[in-house]
């Protein structure tokens, strides 16, 4: 059975713009034609592939013909590159944790700025979510918490984020009497479980209900430095903060890092692939 090319970029459009109209727009047809393309496609697999909803989402036989798209693109992009008739540089997508980005990660982006051959797209996500941005066909590698590779990807350990359960000076002091369990906390998302399985290690018990949700990682640290509640930070954040003491000082928590890459032999990813690798040597302990 074969796919139709375009109807298979087609179903990529609408996941990467969330909905028919503004995939229409970024494909330049109308509406209609998108959706016609979206019914031959599923009439000629024989499945639902996208959850109408807004934003639109993949069906698990949508993230297979995702996961083909992606690859057949970027493997006709290299094609075009080696003859020379590339007209656009090779788009990467890449999904990475939040505390990554805000660190060690911003060195691989920094050299990959010189690469005219590389439009780089990151997707920020929990670095125990990542993995599945891969098993949609959302992105071509992600840096993720899980050693266990994604069908047809490949997994190599990057290193280690360590980090430290701290409070603002002051904050710390006024609540020195209170079991860390009953502490205001600030965690980044609803998928954040580190400050809850950290206080479980501690307590027994889960972190405080009295809890901020800051999913946005300066601000996330800079609500921790102004005394809104403790928090576990990496050790690049805490140095970043004098004010900042630690809580537990002889309980780090280090959280493992993979990179998981489709098993492709492109050059672009590659080159991406490399520059993480060097960044994370930088620091990430055990890289």
């Amino acid at each position: 059975m074969m796919l139709d090319a375009e109807s298979v970029r087609t179903l990529l459009a609408v996941v990467d713009e969330g909905t028919f109209d503004a995939a229409a727009r970024a494909l330049h047809v109308t509406p209609s034609a998108v959706s016609q393309r979206i019914k031959a496609l599923e009439q000629r697999t024989g499945r639902v592939l996208l959850v109408r909803a807004k934003p639109a989402r993949l069906t698990e036989s949508g993230a297979v013909i995702a996961r083909y798209g992606r690859q057949l693109a970027l493997l006709e992009q290299d094609a075009f590159a080696e003859l020379g008739l590339a007209e656009r540089p090779t788009p990467i997508q890449v999904a990475v944790n939040a505390d990554s980005l805000s660190t060690w990660f911003r060195a691989a982006v920094r050299e990959l700025a010189s690469d005219d051959g590389i439009v780089l797209g990151l997707l920020r996500d929990d670095q125990d979510h990542t993995a599945e941005s891969l098993r949609r066909g959302l992105v071509v590698a992600a840096v993720t918490s899980s050693p266990q590779p994604v069908q047809g990807c490949g997994v190599r350990p990057l290193g280690s984020m360590r980090y430290h359960a701290v409070a603002d000076r002051a904050f710390a002091k006024r609540w020195q009497d209170k079991a860390l369990c009953d502490v205001p906390v600030v965690v980044f998302d609803e998928k954040d479980d580190l400050q809850d399985a950290f206080c479980r290690s501690v307590t027994g018990r889960s972190a405080s209900g009295h809890r901020h949700l800051l999913p946005d990682g300066p601000v996330f640290e800079d609500a921790v430095a102004a005394g809104a509640g403790w928090a576990l930070l990496s050790e690049h954040q805490v140095k970043r903060h004098r004010r900042l003491v630690h809580l537990h000082p002889d309980q780090p928590v280090d959280v493992p890092l993979y990179w998981q890459q489709w098993k492709l032999d492109s050059p672009p990813l590659k080159r991406v692939a490399e520059a993480v690798f060097r960044a994370a040597r930088g620091e990430l302990h055990g890289a």
